[in-house]
């Protein structure tokens, strides 16, 4: 069984936060970030967890620099054929390190670049929500990060007293690409039927309804103009494939 030994958010955050201190663009990632967003929810541990983090590529080797001078050891061959869009390291405590460059490519292209604008330790909500809302092939710790994440983050456009989903956000990556779109409120639209069959992955005391915030932002998805690239797209419909399937890097 997972313990917290297993639980690599602290080191995470905390390589995230010394280089906040010396005024460098790291963010968190992936599960680790929804987790931060959703602090009162339960946790899924499991041992040798990487931790996903991102920056931009203006700083990269700053980053790079003050990673290996906090004790992580730099894939020297996979960051010198790879640097501009990924770099890979080891942290002091043995745990993989991912740090994506500008981009997130896995089934769809997330530019990140607008989230590193933001003083968070992670990236925008909405971003975050993207990066799994993009998975064709969802599973289990994806679909539960979506759902804590709709319960925990308030879906709008203004700010309030904290973190919140800018639908404008969603929607436009959403309304430039048909791909995008269609992965994304097929994700949505699942969403249902998934909490209904699996109903512990609704966090205990939600702070919003997962499914009403879901509904909101697949309306705005419908109702959002699209770009002509979209349209031209959206005509050859599922007849060609709309994703990549990513593959496994080796380091």
């Amino acid at each position: 069984m997972p313990s917290p030994e297993d639980d690599p958010l602290p080191e995470a955050v905390a390589l995230v936060e010394g280089a906040a201190a010396r005024g460098l663009k790291l963010r968190l990632l992936g599960g680790l970030g929804v987790r931060v967003l959703c602090p009162g929810f339960p946790p899924r541990l499991r041992a040798g967890q990487d931790m996903d983090l991102a920056c931009g590529s203006k700083g990269r080797r700053d980053v790079a620099a003050y990673l290996e001078k906090s004790g992580c050891v730099a894939d020297k061959m996979f960051n010198s054929l790879n640097g501009d869009r990924q770099m890979y390291f080891t942290a002091p405590s043995g745990r993989p390190v991912d740090v994506m460059v500008d981009r997130l490519v896995m089934c769809h292209t997330l530019d990140f670049r607008p989230s590193l604008v933001n003083s968070s330790i992670t990236l925008d909500p909405a971003d975050l929500l993207l990066s799994k809302l993009q998975i064709v092939e969802l599973n289990a710790k994806d679909a539960r990060d979506i759902t804590h994440l709709l319960s925990a983050v308030p879906v709008g456009d203004r700010p309030d007293d904290g973190p919140f989903i800018a639908a404008g956000r969603l929607t436009q990556v959403l309304a430039a690409d048909w791909g995008w779109w269609r992965t994304a409120t097929g994700n949505l639209e699942k969403l249902p039927a998934l909490l209904a069959q699996s109903p512990e992955m609704i966090p205990p005391q939600p702070r919003y309804d997962a499914l009403e915030q879901a509904a909101r932002l697949l309306d705005a998805a419908r109702a959002v103009p699209k770009s002509m690239k979209w349209k031209l797209r959206a005509n050859v419909g599922e007849r060609v494939r709309w994703y990549e399937l990513p593959e496994e890097v080796a380091h």
